[in-house]
Formats: structure tokens, C-alpha cells, sequence
């Protein structure tokens, strides 16, 4: 009897459990079910507020490094795009100012290239103007009878034959200095005098210029005008119309005006030539060269004396 009351008793929990089950199953099922559910969503979520929309833009999420990157790379992109541009002002501004300094350096140049033009025209005109001596000497009004003298590629022209005598300077006087000569003072009768925008202090027939400390003696400037020839001057013939004023190598035509300063006519015959004077030997005849003037030795009427050459350069 009480056996059969045990089993009874068991089949009923048995059969209370088989009931159970199921509920228990799906509880345990909706459990995990839901705990994954929780799990997506905490996955999920930091997707859901990063595509989250505002007003149609884009916003990203606020926890995520490529949020505080993002500015970083854009200050970064427009720090580098105005690095760009202000690299290309200032190549800009390089390169306008490179090419104003080259513009400025070939002005430059352009005018230093004008000035040295400038320079070597009158170095050769000078140069030409010693050989050929078209402004210190003036060529004769008639023509030479006999052949000129050539030699290095220079006519050396005389009416006179040469005849060589050694050269013996003339003493013209205690107020008389050659060329480069230098005084510290000038006396009270020194008078100044202006030729082409050059200053001149005249005194006794001698022309001077400043220098360092003083005065030097300098050739008489082509048309200085002086009132009165010192004592000792000389007339010189130059042709049968003309005569000529002399005094310690200086030529004056005289002139209502008082006395002018003028280049020797080659031809004329000094009879005493200035210290200052070199001689200088050009193949076979010697010469006697006084600034850039050159004196042939001479002898007319039974006399040594000296005649203005008229030099040439050979051409071609």
C-alpha cells in the first residue's frame, strides 16, 4: 500500500516537471536572448550617434579620436593651404623683387656699360686726337712740298728738313713754372679764369689748377682769354696773313677781347722751347715732344729752331 502511494507521488513530479520544462527552456532562451539584444545595442550604439543627422549634415561622434583629428587635419590642411599661399606671396614677392634688383643691377650695368662707352670714346678720342692731333695741333692751310717722315705706322709732316740739334730749354723768367710744377701759394696777381666749367688761376703766363695742399702747373686750356702777355712773349709767324703770340709753349691769337689761348699751327718755327720738354726718337729722327705737341729740330736762316709737326695715323 505505501508503495503504491510512493509511485504515485513521483509520477505526479515527474509529470510536473515535463510540464515545467518547456517554460523553463524558453525563459532561459528569452534570457539570452535579451542579453544579446543589450549586447548589440551597446555595440551598436556608438554607430547609431555616429551617423547621427543634423539638420541633414554630418556630425561625427564626439568620442571618437578621428573627431578631435578631423580638426587637427583640416587646421593642419588650411594651415598648409595658407602656408601655401603666403610661401607663394612671399615667392611672389622674391621673385618680383629678384626681378626688380635685376632690372635695377641691369640699369645698372646699362648705365655702367654707357659710362665705361663714354669713357673708352673719350680715352680714343683723346687718343686719336694725340696722334693725330686734330685738336692740339691745326693743320697748315697749304700743302706740304716734300714727303712726310713714316714710320710705325705714323706720317710725320714738316716744310723743313730735319736737322737734329740737342734740346737746350729756354729760361722765360723767375715767375715761369712747367707743367706740373707745384706752388703751395699763389701771388696777388694771380687772376682766375673759367673754361668750360673748369676753374684756372692764370699768373705771368703760367695756368694752374688746385691739388692737394696747393697749385699745379698745367697746360694753357684751349680758349682762356688773358688780358696782357707777360714779358718775354714772342711773335711766331704762321702763314703770310697770320702771326701768333708765344710764350713758354702757349700760343694766343690776339683779339679785340684781349688775348685767346689756341692750338700751335703745324708749320710754325719757335725758336726756344720751355722746360718741360722731352726728346723723344721715333726710328731715325728725334723729336722734341712738349705736352702733346711735337717739335722737329731745325735749322732756317743759319739758326737752330724747332717746327710744329703735324702727325698722322696711317690708314688701313
Amino acid at each position: 500500500m505505501k508503495t503504491r502511494k510512493l509511485n504515485s507521488v513521483c509520477l505526479i513530479y515527474f509529470v510536473t516537471a515535463l510540464l515545467l520544462l518547456p517554460f523553463s527552456v524558453e525563459a532561459q532562451r528569452m534570457q539570452h536572448s535579451s542579453g544579446n539584444t543589450r549586447t548589440n545595442q551597446n555595440i551598436s550604439r556608438p554607430s547609431t550617434q555616429q551617423n547621427k543627422s543634423i539638420n541633414g549634415g554630418y556630425q561625427k561622434s564626439a568620442n571618437r579620436d578621428t573627431k578631435t583629428k578631423a580638426p587637427s587635419n583640416k587646421t593642419s590642411t588650411m594651415d598648409t593651404k595658407n602656408k601655401g599661399n603666403v610661401n607663394s606671396r612671399d615667392k611672389d614677392a622674391r621673385v618680383s623683387n629678384d626681378v626688380n634688383n635685376v632690372d635695377r643691377n641691369r640699369n645698372n650695368v646699362d648705365r655702367d656699360k654707357d659710362r665705361d662707352v663714354n669713357i673708352n670714346r673719350d680715352i680714343n678720342v683723346d687718343r686719336n686726337v694725340n696722334i693725330d692731333r686734330d685738336v692740339y695741333v691745326r693743320r697748315p692751310v697749304v700743302a706740304y712740298p716734300r714727303p712726310p717722315y713714316t714710320f710705325g705706322g705714323h706720317r710725320y709732316y714738316a716744310f723743313h728738313p730735319y736737322h737734329y740739334h740737342p734740346y737746350h730749354p729756354f729760361y722765360w723768367g723767375p715767375a715761369y713754372h712747367p707743367w706740373g710744377f707745384f706752388i703751395a701759394v699763389l701771388t696777388v696777381t694771380a687772376i682766375v679764369i673759367t673754361v668750360e666749367n673748369q676753374q684756372y688761376h692764370y699768373d705771368q703766363g703760367v695756368y694752374y689748377q688746385k691739388s692737394d695742399g696747393g697749385y699745379k702747373a698745367v697746360p694753357a686750356p684751349n680758349g682762356a682769354k688773358v688780358d696782357t702777355l707777360p714779358p718775354n712773349t714772342q711773335t711766331v709767324v704762321v702763314n703770310e696773313t697770320t702771326n701768333n703770340y708765344y710764350y713758354g709753349g702757349t700760343f694766343y691769337e690776339k683779339s679785340d677781347s684781349g688775348y685767346t689761348v689756341v692750338p700751335p699751327t703745324a708749320g710754325t718755327v719757335v725758336e726756344n722751347l720751355p722746360e718741360g720738354g722731352e726728346e723723344v726718337k721715333i726710328g731715325d729722327v728725334t723729336y722734341v715732344k712738349l705736352g702733346e705737341v711735337y717739335y722737329q729740330p731745325i735749322q732756317k736762316d743759319g739758326k737752330n729752331m724747332y717746327e710744329v709737326v703735324n702727325v698722322e695715323k696711317v690708314e688701313g
